[in-house]
């Protein structure tokens, strides 16, 4: 299948942008794109329409706690223990939930659903597929291990009158828990020596879960708004050596002198100052840590703010100075580039999943605007014009 006479933004190293441009897609990749190709009759003509890259957005919920469901829909944060990093959010997540069609009729293709902030270390946390119906098979791939710091564990515990109370008690666990699992990598690693004689440790979930992690594998996603906390996961990275995403980062733009190199998650976007670490929240924060060095892509937070309005929250980036251009980065290869899953999305080119969406108008600019087609691994997951014909019928 071809689509043709579209206005392709590639989003790809160079941010190529073809005028006339076509993508050939072969089953569930994209084969071939450039400028005006041969077209068949079952070829789709876009007629100058806007050709984008699916949207990811690298820090949300989807999925883990049902819409219009109460506690027993909610699976977000296992609260019993502050130190969960054998959770796998997979195990969690319920692709037949509503919030999965909204996001694939709004161009959220990729989604990297991460547990809860409850607690000091939640759990590991996957990138998936907007469109299907088993998780198993929406999984790009496991990304990351989720670390809270600051309100939410502290206020979370406080009322159980469990530990952890304080930021330095949170932090105190995250580093007992990193440095026990240091050390069983260490005696697997001298277990399986043949110039040493020295037996397995015994089998602890916990530590084992954080291997992947501590190998540089995954990357460590910090929950962190303050400014004390950003600087609180930077030094726990440091300690141990992770590769780090700061999840949120909301004083960013207060500290962004410190964060040349980093990489950033900001949103949610479109929120109020509902608790004290958001006293601070701005527009600007993106372009400001984009100007000082820092790879930022901006999220939704889902189910804080809803998937859909992840476009509408890059284009309100704009108000606090960032470019379309950025913009568009913002929820396009920039989150793939930190989800470490550009190999497969995040822009438009050859081997790549054929995940991508159609705009008759700017999805950036125009508060209207929502995809004419979206698809997904190269298959059309949603038409305005077949949905407009479902509701007729």
């Amino acid at each position: 299948m071809i689509l043709y006479n579209a206005e392709i933004h590639t989003m790809d190293k160079e941010r190529t942008v073809i005028k006339n441009g076509f993508v050939r897609i072969d089953g569930s990749k994209i084969a071939e794109l450039g400028e005006v190709a041969p077209v068949t009759e079952n070829d789709i003509d876009l007629g100058g329409r806007i050709l984008l890259p699916g949207f990811v957005d690298c820090h949300c919920h989807l999925g883990l706690a049902d819409s219009g469901v109460g506690v027993e829909g909610e699976d977000l944060n296992e609260d019993s223990d502050p130190v969960t990093p054998q959770l796998r959010v997979i195990d969690a997540i319920n692709p037949l939930d509503v919030t999965f069609r909204d996001a694939v009729a709004a161009g959220v293709t990729t989604a990297v659903v991460s547990p809860g902030s409850a607690n000091a270390i939640a759990g590991n946390i996957a990138a998936i597929k907007t469109y299907g119906k088993r998780a198993d098979k929406m999984l790009i791939r496991e990304v990351g291990m989720k670390f809270a710091l600051g309100e939410n564990p502290k206020m979370t515990y406080l009322n159980k009158e469990e530990t952890p109370v304080t930021r330095m008690a949170t932090a105190a666990l995250i580093r007992e828990t990193l440095a026990k699992a240091k050390k069983y990598l260490i005696q697997q690693e001298r277990a399986a020596s043949p110039d040493l004689d020295e037996d397995e440790p015994d089998y602890d979930i916990k530590s084992e879960s954080l291997l992947p992690l501590l190998r540089g594998e995954l990357k460590a996603h910090f929950h962190c708004h303050r400014a004390d906390d950003i600087f609180t996961a930077l030094r726990l990275s440091e300690e141990f050596g992770l590769k780090t995403v700061l999840i949120h980062c909301t004083e960013g733009h207060l500290i962004s002198e410190e964060l040349g190199g980093c990489q950033a998650v900001v949103g949610p976007i479109i929120s109020d100052r509902c608790k004290p670490e958001l006293a601070n929240i701005s527009l600007k924060n993106l372009k400001i840590l984009r100007d000082s060095g820092c790879l930022a892509a901006v999220c939704t937070d889902h189910g804080e703010v809803p998937i859909q309005y992840l476009p509408l929250s890059a284009g309100l980036t704009m108000r606090g100075g960032a470019s379309w251009q950025e913009a568009l980065e913002s929820i396009t290869c920039i989150p793939a580039e930190i989800a470490g899953i550009s190999d497969r999305v995040g822009s438009i080119e050859a081997g790549k999943d054929a995940d991508l969406c159609v705009f008759s108008c700017d999805p950036l600019t125009e508060v209207v605007s929502s995809p004419d087609m979206v698809f997904s691994d190269g298959k059309m997951v949603f038409s305005k014009e077949r949905d407009k014909a479902d509701e007729n019928n």
